[in-house]
């Protein structure tokens, strides 16, 4: 696994020199209508009885976020039922790399029996909105009485290659946090993967 996210590295990058400016935490998330694999559109709104949501940038082909599928899969099942889905999002454009296109991701989330909506992001307007940076790239948003609230940004975990048994697990202690009424320790961390790919301007 090293070994392939160090070429990982070298070809597709971290996520500096991306367009947009990420959202801290603190501000409102902004709602979603995306279509989803499985043909449907889905908003926040789709999700009444939801405390918050775990929302993911992530794709089809990257090194990273196929380092972290497993993971982010493992989240839903584990948070889902407490009030915290998975919404995937993949944020890059299909015409730069055509295995991330509509009928691929259709493909991978039947293969790897997605229970989480994986959202196509036509025109990259939810990502630019978000200013998703990488793939994979995490918010955790909490829903409050002022709107749903972003509370993190970053990385999922601090170990890429999920080979270290002492990582620290930030989005499921933030999580942990908001479920006991408490600030999460970890508001914003390094988001490390794949650049989101666009057409060159």
């Amino acid at each position: 696994m090293k070994k392939l996210l160090t070429i990982a590295f070298i070809t597709c990058g971290l996520f500096a020199g991306a367009q947009t400016v990420t959202l801290k935490p603190g501000v409102e998330a902004p709602d979603l209508n995306l279509l989803s694999t499985d043909g449907r559109k889905i908003s926040f709104s789709d999700y009444p009885y939801a405390k918050g949501f775990i929302v993911v940038f992530t794709c089809n082909d990257c090194p990273y976020a196929k380092a972290y599928e497993s993971r982010i899969i493992g989240l839903d099942k584990k948070y889902s039922s407490s009030g915290y889905p998975v919404l995937a999002i993949n944020p890059n454009d299909p015409d730069v790399v055509p295995g991330e296109a509509f009928e691929e991701m259709k493909a991978l989330a039947k293969s790897k029996h997605y229970a989480f909506p994986y959202l196509f992001d036509d025109g990259q307007t939810v990502t630019d909105k978000y200013g998703a940076k990488a793939t994979p790239h995490t918010f955790v948003i909490e829903r409050t009485a002022k709107g749903n609230i972003i509370k993190y940004t970053g990385a999922i975990d601090n170990d890429t290659e999920d080979e270290d048994p002492s990582k620290i697990k930030y989005v499921e202690q933030v999580i942990a946090s908001l479920m006991k009424g408490e600030s999460p320790e970890y508001s914003v961390t390094r988001a490390i993967g794949c650049t989101v790919k666009r057409k060159s301007k």
